[in-house]
C-alpha cells in the first residue's frame, strides 16, 4: 500500500481551528441551557451549555463556554438588573458568543453579550405553560377548596434549616404568646436539585398527614432564577393536589410564582407568613373570648329565668295548696253534716231489702207451699223425690197443710 500524506495531531489542530475562524469570523447568538455554572476565584466564570433532546435529562449537544472576568461583572450584573435574576442552572439564555478553539483543550464558546429579553420571555412562557397544564387539567384550585383547620398549630415546615427565612419564621413565632408544634422536613430550596428535593420534602409530610394541620413552605429572598423551581409543573402539581392546605411564603415580592397561585394561602414572606399565622391565632383567642362571654351572659340570664320560673312556681304551688286544702276541708265538713242522713238512708235501704227477702222466703216456705195444696212424702224422716222410692218403702209419712199420716203404700196400692 502506498504511504499518504499524514497530519500531525498539531496540523490537524490548527487546520480545524483556521477553518472555524474562517466560517465564523464574527460573533454568532446561540441559544442554550445553562447546565453547569462555576465562579472561579480568578473572576472568570466557566459554564457548560447543553440543547435537550427529546428524552429528559439527554442532551442533544453541549458545549463548554467562558466569560471572562473582564466581561463577567458587567455582563452579570445587567443580566441581572434586566430579569430581576441571577445567571443560574436551568436558565435558557441567548448569548451572543466568539467561537474559539484550542489545540489542548479543544471547542469552546466565549460568551461577550446576553439578551436578557429571550430569558425574561422564556421564564414565562414555562410560567404559563406550567398555568395552563394545571388548569387544563382541573387541578388548579384544589388546595385552595381545602378547609383550613380553625386552630391551626401542628405545623410542617419545608425549608433549609440554615435559611435566613426559616431562621425568620421560627423567630416570629416563638415571640408570640401561643404554642406552635412545628416539624421542619429539610429540602433545598434553589438549584438543580431544588424541584426534586421539595417534591420529596412534600412526600415525607404526606406520610404524616394526620400529624399536622398545614404545610408551609418558606425560603429567603433571592433571585428570581432561585425561585423559578416554585413555577415548574411537577412541584406544583404536588402542591395543587396535596391533602394539607400549604401555605407559601419564599419571599419574592415582584412576581407571584405558580406555586403561589396553586397554594391554599400565598404570602410574601417568612415572616409574614409567621405573623398570619400569628394573627390568626389571636382571632381565634377573640372569637374564643366572645364566645365565653356570651355562654356567660347566656348562662346567668338562662339561671335568672330559672328563679324566676322557680319563684312562680313556688307561689302558685303555695296558692294552689291553700285552694286544694279549703276545697278538702270544705268537702269534709259537708260530708260530716250529709253523714248521719247518708246512714240513715243506707239503714232504710237495707231494712227494705231484707224486708223483701224475708217476704221472698216465706212465700216459698214448706208451710206456704202445703197451703197451697202440695204435700211432703217422707220415709224414714227423709223427703221422697221419685215414685221409685215410694216403692222400695214399708211405710212412708205425708205431710199436709192441716197434719202428718203414716201409711203404708201397699194398702193404698201407691206404688201403681
Amino acid at each position: 500500500m502506498a504511504a499518504t500524506q499524514a497530519f500531525t495531531l498539531h496540523q490537524l489542530q490548527r487546520h480545524i481551528k483556521q477553518t472555524l475562524y474562517d466560517q465564523y469570523p464574527d460573533p454568532v447568538w446561540v441559544v442554550a441551557e445553562i447546565a453547569e455554572l462555576k465562579s472561579h476565584a480568578s473572576g472568570h466564570c466557566y459554564l457548560n451549555l447543553v440543547e435537550k433532546g427529546s428524552r429528559e435529562g439527554v442532551p442533544k449537544a453541549q458545549a463548554r463556554a467562558v466569560i471572562w472576568r473582564s466581561n463577567y461583572p458587567a455582563l452579570s450584573s445587567y443580566f441581572e438588573q434586566e430579569t430581576g435574576q441571577r445567571l443560574a442552572v436551568g436558565l435558557q439564555i441567548m448569548a451572543s458568543v466568539i467561537v474559539t478553539y484550542h489545540e489542548l483543550y479543544g471547542f469552546s464558546l466565549e460568551i461577550i453579550a446576553l439578551d436578557a429579553s429571550f430569558t425574561l420571555g422564556d421564564m414565562e412562557r414555562q410560567r404559563r405553560e406550567t398555568i395552563l397544564r394545571l388548569e387544563e387539567e382541573g387541578v388548579m384550585t384544589m388546595n385552595q377548596e381545602l378547609e383550613l383547620p380553625a386552630v391551626v398549630q401542628r405545623i410542617a415546615i419545608i425549608s433549609s434549616a440554615q435559611a435566613a427565612g426559616y431562621q425568620d419564621f421560627m423567630k416570629e413565632l416563638g415571640a408570640s404568646v401561643y404554642r406552635f408544634e412545628t416539624t421542619l422536613f429539610e429540602a433545598s430550596m434553589q438549584g438543580s436539585t431544588a424541584e426534586d428535593s421539595l417534591i420529596a420534602a412534600l412526600g415525607e409530610v404526606a406520610d404524616r398527614e394526620e400529624d399536622f394541620d398545614v404545610v408551609v413552605i418558606i425560603r429567603g429572598g433571592g433571585a428570581t432564577s432561585d425561585l423559578n423551581c416554585f413555577n415548574s409543573y411537577n412541584l406544583c402539581n404536588h402542591i395543587a393536589q396535596f391533602p394539607l392546605p400549604v401555605i407559601t411564603g419564599i419571599g419574592h415580592d415582584k412576581d407571584q410564582s405558580v406555586a403561589d397561585l396553586v397554594a391554599h394561602t400565598a404570602l410574601k414572606t417568612p415572616t409574614a407568613t409567621a405573623t398570619w399565622l400569628v394573627e390568626r391565632m389571636l382571632q381565634i383567642a377573640g372569637w374564643l373570648t366572645d364566645a365565653a362571654l356570651l355562654l356567660r351572659d347566656a348562662t346567668r340570664e338562662r339561671i335568672h329565668g330559672e328563679e324566676l320560673r322557680l319563684q312562680h312556681l313556688q307561689s302558685s304551688l303555695r296558692h294552689e295548696s291553700r285552694e286544694r286544702l279549703l276545697r278538702e276541708r270544705t268537702t269534709i265538713e259537708l260530708a260530716g253534716r250529709q253523714l248521719p242522713e247518708r246512714i240513715e238512708q243506707l239503714l232504710t235501704h237495707a231494712r227494705q231489702r231484707l224486708d223483701l227477702a224475708a217476704e221472698v222466703v216465706a212465700s216459698h216456705s214448706p208451710q206456704q207451699l202445703l197451703r197451697l195444696g202440695f204435700a211432703i212424702v217422707r220415709s224414714e224422716g227423709r223427703a221422697l223425690k221419685r215414685v221409685e222410692e215410694i216403692d222400695q218403702a214399708d211405710q212412708i209419712t205425708i205431710e199436709v197443710s192441716d197434719g202428718i199420716r203414716e201409711v203404708r203404700p201397699e194398702k193404698y196400692n201407691l206404688s201403681k
